[in-house]
């Protein structure tokens, strides 16, 4: 039998068989369908690699690949990859956000403010916490807005230095 023979006959035995395999498998791997895909791939080139079991009769042929994909079912399971292998639906344990690392970067935060001069701690605060604009706060402080923006940038400046001198900042 040649190549080509051979090629066209397991064609025709994957056409007539495949579906009622694939159906078999899922059954034997409760429906794991990645799995039984493999399965049933590994079965017919394991098929192939035979051609005395291409000769044989057409039930001979379903018989042996059913029995082929069940051991290697049973294979998989008894390996020592899958008794390792944890599936479950839930995870054990559930994230939680980290409650101290916020508190505690408040708390740096807060210190790196008190070291900045009132005018730019004033800039600071009413620009990043309160959300005000430049026009806002330069109305509110009675200051022209360059006076505003120039506070803004040393203000920030000077931040970025406090919080290196902590070791938060590079």
């Amino acid at each position: 039998m040649t190549d080509p023979d051979r090629a066209a006959l397991l064609r025709a035995i994957h056409d007539a068989h495949s579906p009622e395999l694939l159906r078999y498998v899922l059954r034997l791997t409760r429906g794991d369908m990645p799995f039984a895909e493999d399965v049933v791939q590994e079965s017919l080139l394991r098929l192939w690699r035979k051609p005395e079991m291409l000769q044989n009769c057409t039930d001979g042929v379903r018989a042996w690949l059913f029995t082929v994909a069940r051991n290697l079912v049973i294979d998989d399971r008894r390996s020592a990859r899958y008794t390792r292998e944890l599936k479950t639906d839930s995870v054990p344990e559930r994230s939680s956000p980290d409650e101290i690392s916020a508190a505690f970067d408040k708390w740096i935060l807060s210190d790196a403010l008190m070291s900045l001069s009132a005018d730019h701690r004033v800039a600071v605060v009413r620009a990043y916490y309160l959300g005000q604009t430049v026009a806002d706060i330069a109305a509110h402080e009675g200051i022209p807005e360059g006076t505003v923006k120039s506070r803004l940038h040393y203000a920030l400046r000077a931040l970025r230095i406090a919080l290196q001198e902590r070791g938060v900042v590079r």
